[in-house]
Parts: structure tokens; C-alpha cells; sequence
């Protein structure tokens, strides 16, 4: 040990140029991707890891200086992974979700809650973002409504459109970077994938070469089975909690406008999902297919190759 001491983060390059490290870890968190390019940039290694895999590592009570220990022994391990330093435009698209997804569960809320106050009139609306937007008005127009309510529900729907046109506003730029993206051009050919799933994509994995196969990216996603052996006996069970928990709920929506639409062809693959829906069930379908589509997407990120369907 060279140096243990708490450092801030207005002095934390000057520390590090004046140790001189050749590698430096860090767990992958909170501006860790930032610190990354900026000592990758300096010409040194850098090796995040996941907070999952430091945790085994900390020995007796957690600090900061024995989480500083249990990193420098979790980046020794022969077998350690560690997560890829994500580059200025991943993290545009990744932030360009995050704002998206956020709106979105703004908007869900704001239904949820306008839909509730609403039945208390006795205005029952059906389920579903595009169908409240449309009928709310028109609802409230033409409903039995004190002076006050009406201003309450009118505030609301305010509220609900300024939401629902930043989304559609988000929608139009992720469109938009997905046409001017070639690896994002081929990805979108892919049946279930457009341009949210093809962007949300490349902001995680970017060209897929942090995995040796399509299986272990869809492991990463979150579309395998969860094993337990013992006594070599496996079990398999439902996906499991560890997963990029986003990513695999856009796969699954694309993969369920698929199986959706099932009955209008004949082709191939469609012929493989009716019978599995036969066989296994809708919902194991629609991750099935997920799991494919994201073994497809690892084939076309790494060798750059154009979807040809079957």
C-alpha cells in the first residue's frame, strides 16, 4: 500500500497523475464511465466492476478504505469481468432513454391518478395511455362537473398533454439518431426491433465485444432461464432478478408486438412461434423470441453483417 487517504473528487486527477498508476479500478457507479475516458484518454487501464462482484471481497465492517481494499482484490481475480468504459455517444443515447422512460412513468402516474378521481364522478375511462388522452376531454366537456372540479380535471389534462408532447418530442430525436446510425439501421431490420430497442442497444453493449457469444449477451439481458444445481441435479426456474432490467423490457414489448401479429403470416419463423405458443404458452413465446432476437443482434454488432430473414 502506497498511499490510503480520503481524497476529493477536485483533487482526485492531480492525485492520480502524481501516482502513476499503469491500471486503475473502480467500481462501475456513478461517474465511473466519465473517470474512465478520462484516464483511458491519459494512456492507462482502467477496469470497472460491478458493485455485485466487489461485495465478497469486503472483509469486516464496510468504509470507504476496506471498499477501497476489496476493489484492488476483486481486480487482481484472473476471472474478474469487468464492464466496458461506455464512449460520449452511449452515454447521450443512454441519458436520452433515461429522460424518456422517466416521462413515462410521469404520464402512467398522472392517468392512474386523473382516472381515479375521475370514477369518483362516476367518468369510468378505459385502460391505456392513447385511448385516456383520447376520451379525457371530451369525457370532462360533457360530464356533470361543479365549477371547481372542472378546473381541477382541466389542469390535469394539461399536465397530461405537456408530458405526452416531450415524449413524442424524445420519440422524434431517438428516430431521428437511429436514421443516422448505421449499426442502429441494421439492428431496426430485425423483427420487434425499431428504433427505442435499437438505440437502447447500442447505449449498452455498443459493437457486443465484451461477450464470446449471442448466449451470453442474452444472459446479460436477462432472457435465460435461472439455474440452480446441486448434486448435479439442475433446476431451472423463471429469468432471474440480475439483468439490464430496461433493456430486456424493450425486447420483450418488440417480441410481443411480434407474437401479436402472428395470425397475418406464414412464414418461417412465425410458423416456429405459433407452435410454441401451442407447446409452451404465450408469455415463455415472447421471451423465447426475445432471447432470439438479442443472440441475432449479437451476430449483427459483431460482424457487422445485414439482417437476412429466414
Amino acid at each position: 500500500m502506497i498511499l490510503s487517504r480520503k481524497v476529493s473528487r477536485a483533487k482526485l486527477a492531480e492525485v492520480v497523475a502524481n501516482l502513476a498508476p499503469t491500471a486503475i479500478a473502480m467500481e462501475a457507479c456513478a461517474s465511473a464511465h466519465y473517470w474512465g475516458r478520462c484516464w483511458l484518454a491519459a494512456g492507462r487501464e482502467v477496469r470497472l466492476i460491478n458493485p455485485r462482484f466487489v461485495k465478497p471481497f469486503v472483509k469486516g465492517s464496510k468504509n470507504d478504505a476496506v471498499d477501497a481494499e476489496a476493489i484492488f482484490e476483486a481486480a487482481l481475480r484472473p476471472t474478474m469481468r469487468f464492464v466496458p468504459v461506455k464512449s460520449t455517444d452511449q452515454q447521450d443515447l443512454q441519458s436520452l432513454h433515461r429522460a424518456r422512460d422517466r416521462l413515462i412513468c410521469q404520464r402512467t402516474a398522472l392517468i392512474n391518478h386523473t382516472r381515479g378521481l375521475l370514477a369518483e364522478y362516476g367518468i369510468v375511462l378505459p385502460q391505456g395511455p392513447w385511448r385516456f388522452i383520447a376520451q379525457a376531454p371530451a369525457a370532462v366537456a360533457g360530464a356533470d362537473l361543479s365549477e371547481l372540479a372542472r378546473a381541477i380535471f382541466s389542469e390535469l389534462l394539461e399536465q397530461l398533454d405537456d408530458l405526452d408532447r416531450r415524449i413524442k418530442k424524445l420519440d422524434a430525436t431517438m428516430v431521428a439518431l437511429c436514421r443516422t446510425n448505421e449499426t442502429c439501421r441494421r439492428l431496426a431490420k430485425l423483427p420487434g426491433v425499431g428504433p427505442v430497442v435499437a438505440t437502447a442497444i447500442v447505449a449498452a453493449v455498443n459493437d457486443g465485444r465484451q461477450f464470446r457469444s449471442g448466449r451470453e449477451m442474452a444472459a446479460w439481458i436477462g432472457l435465460v432461464p435461472r439455474q440452480y444445481t446441486t448434486g448435479g441435479k439442475p433446476r431451472l426456474g423463471g429469468i432471474g432478478r440480475r439483468a439490464n432490467h430496461y433493456l430486456r423490457r424493450q425486447l420483450i414489448h418488440g417480441a410481443r408486438a411480434v407474437v401479436s401479429r402472428l395470425p397475418k403470416h406464414d412464414n418461417r419463423r412465425s410458423t416456429w412461434l405459433k407452435a410454441l405458443v401451442v407447446r409452451r404458452g404465450f408469455n415463455r413465446t415472447i421471451v423465447a423470441l426475445a432471447n432470439k432476437t438479442a443472440r441475432v443482434a449479437w451476430v449483427l454488432l459483431n460482424r457487422k453483417e445485414e439482417y437476412a430473414a429466414p
